[in-house]
């Protein structure tokens, strides 16, 4: 999954990148454009990984979002670039975004509305809440993680929980839901 651009759609897709971003350790360079509304929240992260370790950049425009995301990941300085994206990119855009990342030895993640992507992105997963029965349950992160686009593996699907004391994924069995 390093050194490699992969896209990520869902309600549930900045789960997916906090939970990479604790993975791979490091520095995280969280890139989305200025006129967004919502933000996130350190607090919301926390879980997952040390707010230290994100740093968000506001871009004018939706050029300007790939254009420092290629160089943040060109540069190596990162271990991970999330990028938000609100436009479809082309191939040249998405090739270069995956050639900046085997330079640089990072991996990219971009976050994008159903149903929009890449040709060029190496995975696309899709990424929604699972609902919990147990009303007494001390969390309820439980997720479908669903691979959608696959250039070189299969297509699957995992129920995942985030265990915040290891900070790790843990894949869940369909026993124990």
């Amino acid at each position: 999954m390093t050194t490699r651009t992969h896209e990520v759609c869902g309600p549930s897709a900045s789960a997916f990148a906090f939970a990479l971003g604790a993975r791979l350790g490091g520095a995280v360079l969280w890139v989305r454009e200025a006129w967004l509304g919502d933000q996130i929240n350190p607090m919301g992260f926390a879980s997952y990984m040390d707010p230290q370790n994100v740093l968000v950049a506001l871009a004018p425009s939706h050029i300007d979002v790939l254009a420092a995301a290629e160089e943040a990941l060109r540069s190596g300085s990162v271990t991970l670039v999330v990028l938000e994206l609100t436009q479809p990119i082309g191939l040249t855009e998405g090739r270069r975004l995956q050639l900046a990342a085997q330079q640089g030895k990072s991996t990219g993640v971009c976050l994008i509305p159903e149903g929009m992507g890449s040709n060029a992105a190496q995975t696309r997963w899709r990424c929604t809440p699972v609902f919990d029965a147990d009303p007494h349950a001390p969390d309820s992160t439980l997720q479908r993680w669903e691979i959608i686009k696959n250039k070189s593996g299969t297509l699957t699907a995992w129920t995942v929980k985030w265990d915040a004391q290891t900070r790790r994924i843990n894949v869940v069995s369909s026993v124990a839901q």
